[in-house]
């Protein structure tokens, strides 16, 4: 089945990556040693934080009263917006007195302008491609009719806006490729509107769709079915809570009023609806949540018969069932039923009891994390140790043979038709930039497409994979990146980055953000923890509640076999996370506050007893649990980052990352956070807090903030450290 739409995952908490895609100014750095002389420590400055009023409130549960004194600052209003100036002020004055600031920016600017490109895929006859060129905010989508014609624009997201904040967030042709709807939104925001284009022409149609979320754009004949909220009356759009979604379908040329709604739950108000229809429109397939961890119910219509209702195949939230494609008048479904590691089978919507089922491709020894069905071949990309592996099978499942990589690393792509005789695919690592291959299906043949080309000499770093033990005795692996020839004398400042959550895996990508790092001698450490989908659902539930305390234990052993093993010590290491991953570093800084120098919490989940009373924070129960029940409350407040945070506790220099437009994880969480870790902490380390105006959680994020936000993390860093990373050279 073809992908070309870019979709926020649905609901859920994305892993938030170091920094990725600005002027070219040339600094010279030395690539060879790492330059540890001392600088002036933050210490020696005083910080005068704004002060942060306090109110008079508390709450009971279940018997435990627990005061929320910062809870005026969960409402978007005049009194918040300059309480954020004045944090802004503060943290803004900090980074600038940095001496390497302006070195670290432009050396990041350098090499962060090098042309990136996605995997080209087939619409019409026609091939599409997306490219930056190295330093535009946003990335351009372009047409060419054969892969060596000259490529034309055919849409760029940069005039969307002048300041780059409007992003392009979904992508979806007609079947006939006469039309393509795209989504887009501003300032980072979930919210999304979509719109119509005329292909041939490019004119846009005036067809708009607004109060778009978590959805995509899936075609039928003359129109299109998405998913969407009701428009917000009343309160504050970015944080109020999100129920009842809505699945409609929208016939092109028409205003909205008029979509017709295909369907609604009104007895769920905490369900999320996304319908898409398979390649040859037989089938729309609804896929209904509960949740963000994956697991779903399943309906379908028989598009065929004029007189078929929206029936079930699967009516309950236990396990993950996505379909791949149809064959006939039944599915090709991959799940994690009775299959932890998943597995592919086919199913007939009209007898869909397990029983009936027929397993295509069983569960092996490793993690199917997708398959395709693309050129009569089914292609199955499988994880082991969260490294990537490529098996094809034919439609009945007789494996084939095996796709051949180049080292360890991560793939993606894979897209395409099941006529199609070639797929296009993506191969990256932690020093191997994004390089596209292209796939010859009948004969299985490899050829290099496209390479990408940085400033920087890749071959200079090597990756291992270490195997450690958790506190319980759980063996976790962890991918670590360092120079060549490293000495293991406890003394390399070390950036430790991890996720642990939401069945998410975290394998091996390029960062050109964390190249800086490396060049400079800082090592790069990315445990693969309990709570991600690493090793299967088994993996995954073994860090969902009640269980979440093992994720922490797992980033807690991570540390610990860092300073151990003399990669570097308590005084050279920093832990980071975005998302779940903030409530990560969160939960890390208030357990062992003495186990780092520097903690990055990242857009966290910072206040554990109410992040589900925002927009789609009630997704996350399943992952967490819920404040609403006594057990899950006991659970929660034992490691809520926001209240375990004690008076007189000297905690690791800290810098909070969120932005005012997040309404996946509310900036609240943030504010919250930070303003009781400047009323508590012990003083000697700067609690600081960034906030990012008119960006989100993530996606769609312009490059020039990207580069900026990197600049200022980086020097945070290497100043919390006391490390100048350009020692010696001409200032």
């Amino acid at each position: 089945m073809k992908k070309t739409t870019m979709l926020l995952l649905a609901g859920g908490l994305t892993a938030v990556s170091a920094c990725k895609s600005t002027q070219t100014e040339t600094t010279s750095v030395n690539t060879e040693t790492t330059a540890t002389a001392e600088v002036a420590t933050p210490a020696e400055k005083a910080l005068n934080y704004p002060e942060t009023k306090k109110v008079d409130h508390t709450d009971d549960y279940h018997g435990t009263k627990v005061a929320d004194p910062y809870r005026w600052l969960e409402t978007h209003n005049e009194e918040v917006d300059e309480w954020i100036k004045k944090q802004n002020e503060v943290t803004f004055d900090y980074l600038e007195d940095i001496e390497f600031r302006d070195k670290i920016k432009n050396r990041l600017t350098q090499i962060w302008n090098y042309p990136k490109y996605g995997a080209p895929f087939e619409e019409g006859g026609k091939y599409y491609f997306f490219k930056n060129d190295g330093l535009q905010n946003q990335s351009v989508l372009y047409v060419q009719n054969t892969l060596k014609d000259e490529p034309k624009v055919f849409l760029d997201p940069n005039k969307f806006s002048t300041d780059g904040t409007v992003a392009l967030t979904a992508l979806e042709f007609s079947k006939d490729a006469k039309y393509v709807a795209y989504g887009t939104s501003s300032g980072g925001s979930d919210w999304n509107t979509y719109e119509v284009m005329e292909v041939a022409t490019g004119k846009k149609l005036s067809d708009k769709i607004e109060w778009v979320k978590f959805s995509g754009a899936s075609w039928y004949k003359d129109g299109f079915f998405y998913s969407r909220y009701d428009a917000p009356t009343e309160g504050n759009k970015l944080a109020n809570k999100n129920e009842y979604h809505k699945v409609y379908y929208h016939k092109i040329g028409t205003p909205q009023s008029q979509d017709k709604l295909v369907y609604e739950d009104k007895a769920h108000a905490l369900r999320n609806y996304y319908g898409h229809t398979t390649d040859d429109e037989r089938f729309l397939i609804l896929n209904a949540s509960e949740g963000a961890s994956g697991a779903n119910a399943l309906f379908y219509k028989d598009l065929k018969d004029p007189k078929s209702t929206i029936k079930p195949i699967v009516n309950n939230f236990e396990s993950e069932y996505n379909v791949v494609d149809n064959i006939g008048d039944k599915l090709l479904v991959h799940t994690n039923k009775n299959a932890p590691r998943y597995r592919l089978v086919l199913i007939d919507p009209k007898k869909p009891q397990e029983a009936n089922w027929k397993v295509v491709v069983p569960q092996s020894e490793n993690v199917m994390t997708s398959i395709a069905h693309v050129g009569g071949r089914l292609i199955a990309s499988y994880m082991k140790d969260a490294a990537s592996e490529v098996v094809v099978f034919d439609q009945n499942g007789k494996q084939l043979t095996k796709v051949e990589l180049p080292t360890i690393g991560t793939v993606g792509g894979f897209s395409g038709e099941k006529d199609d005789k070639e797929t296009f695919f993506t191969f990256t690592s932690f020093t191997y930039p994004p390089t596209i291959y292209h796939y010859d299906v009948p004969n299985n043949k490899v050829t290099l497409f496209r390479k990408t080309e940085v400033d920087i000499n890749t071959d200079a770093f090597e990756t291992k994979q270490v195997f450690y033990t958790s506190k319980d005795g759980t063996k976790v692996p962890m991918f670590i990146v360092h120079k060549k020839g490293l000495k293991l004398d406890g003394t390399n400042p070390t950036y430790l980055y991890a996720y642990g959550g939401f069945n998410i895996s975290m394998t091996p990508s390029f960062s050109i953000s964390n190249m800086l790092w490396l060049e400079n001698g800082g090592v790069y450490a990315m445990p693969n923890l309990r709570g991600g989908g690493e090793y299967g659902e088994d993996w995954h539930k073994a860090g969902m509640t009640p269980n979440k305390q093992n994720v922490f234990d797992d980033f807690i052993g991570a540390a610990e076999y860092l300073i151990n093993q003399k990669y570097t010590s308590s005084e050279k290491l920093a832990v980071a996370g975005g998302s779940n991953g903030g409530l990560l570093v969160g939960a890390f800084m208030t357990q062992r506050p003495e186990l780092a120098k520097v903690a990055l919490p990242a857009v966290g989940v910072m206040d554990m007893l109410r992040f589900h009373k925002f927009t789609i924070g009630w997704a996350w129960v399943p992952e967490y649990g819920s404040s609403d029940d006594a057990a899950q409350f006991k659970n929660l407040y034992a490691f809520s980052p926001l209240h375990n945070i004690k008076e007189g506790v000297k905690y690791p220099a800290t810098l909070v990352k969120t932005a005012d437009h997040d309404d996946r994880v509310v900036p609240a969480h943030s504010f919250k956070f930070i303003s009781e870790l400047q009323a508590k902490g012990a003083p000697g380390n700067p609690y600081l807090i960034r906030v990012d105006v008119r960006a989100g959680h993530g996606a769609g994020k312009p490059t020039s903030l990207l580069i900026q936000e990197a600049a200022d993390t980086w020097s945070f860093v290497y100043k919390n450290m006391g490390v100048n990373p350009y020692a010696g050279q001409n200032q």
